[in-house]
């Protein structure tokens, strides 16, 4: 693997699937005129509203989306990550499905989200994901790649559960993607110190794509897509509207990483 630049796209994302997939090509656009050539897409960068509204659409929303992203990653001859959208498996219930497509429009990696937010925040919004989710049964795989390293995936919630995180990197992973809707409520305290502990702990970049501001009703993100090195360094932080971050992934600082904190090669619980 040589150094690169990857992107985390931040998206304002609402309930329209075809206004959403426009903002999302523009964003791609904009990155890859910047150089990037892995780009991660946020967590319902498709379709950003009421889950039974989402769930209701989901074929249409899966098969539009799934055309989207091999359709960009063709025309622009990156490696894209949809970071989730629907895929249904039964009447009104979907995986919440991360997807890696390769320049040549084919599927590299596919991973249904495990960990399921289902939360009463104190800010009095109650979100339940499961009510319209089916929870994957498997960690992710990880892909293997000799232009961009060993890639893990994840999605949103599951940065919450580094028990996840340690699988990936047990097994090899160099970056691990958490592309995300963050809440603005929990955003502000835990969404950067808990990127910066599953880089530090695996000693991994970390490519989180995010979703910001107002969606629909009282449905607000927290914006601030960054890129994080395996220092715990922020490389790149988009803030708070809608934009790209973008940074280098260099082997050459994974690997001067590792010496000066062998970490991984001193645990004592597998």
């Amino acid at each position: 693997m040589k150094p690169y630049l990857a992107a985390a796209l931040q998206m304002t994302s609402l309930p329209d699937l075809e206004k959403n997939l426009v903002q999302a090509e523009e964003l791609i656009d904009l990155a890859v005129r910047q150089g990037a050539e892995l780009i991660g897409l946020p967590e319902n960068f498709a379709y950003m509203g009421e889950e039974a509204d989402k769930v209701a659409i989901a074929e249409r929303i899966s098969t539009t989306t799934e055309q989207f992203l091999k359709t960009m990653a063709r025309r622009y001859q990156v490696t894209i990550l949809g970071g989730g959208f629907p895929v249904p498996v039964g009447k009104n219930q979907a995986h919440n499905t991360a997807l890696l497509i390769g320049p040549d429009g084919e599927e590299l990696s596919r991973y249904e989200k495990v960990h399921l937010f289902d939360v009463n925040l104190p800010d009095g919004n109650t979100y339940q994901e499961s009510s319209t989710v089916v929870p994957g049964r498997q960690l992710p795989a990880l892909y293997k790649s000799e232009k961009f390293g060993n890639l893990g995936l994840s999605v949103c919630y599951d940065v919450r559960f580094p028990e996840l995180y340690r699988h990936l990197s047990k097994n090899g992973a160099e970056v691990l993607f958490v592309p995300a809707a963050f809440t603005a409520y929990t955003g502000k305290e835990h969404w950067k110190v808990l990127l910066q502990a599953r880089a530090i702990e695996n000693t991994c970049y970390v490519i989180a794509p995010a979703q910001t501001g107002q969606h629909y009703d009282r449905r607000q993100t927290h914006g601030h897509a960054m890129i994080v090195d395996p220092w715990g360094v922020v490389l790149a932080d988009a803030g708070e509207k809608p934009g790209v971050a973008i940074a280098p992934i260099d082997p050459n600082r994974l690997s001067q990483v590792r010496r000066q904190m062998p970490s991984l090669q001193h645990r004592i619980f597998a």
